[in-house]
């Protein structure tokens, strides 16, 4: 009885700090770069590539 205590404890102090890392991991993709066909740039603002005025 007393190591299932111990084994829940532990699950429950760990779990508060998984789930954290894993909201983290979703983060990582808004951070890559955007690549533009050629006469087109990105547009934070619209969240896509736009044409080019010249």
């Amino acid at each position: 009885m007393r190591l299932s205590a111990i084994a829940t404890v532990l699950t429950l102090t760990l779990m508060p700090g998984l789930a954290l890392a894993e909201c983290n991991w979703g983060k990582m993709d808004q951070h890559a770069a955007v690549t533009c066909a050629d006469g087109k740039t990105w547009d934070a603002t619209a969240g896509a590539c736009v044409d080019t005025m010249s």
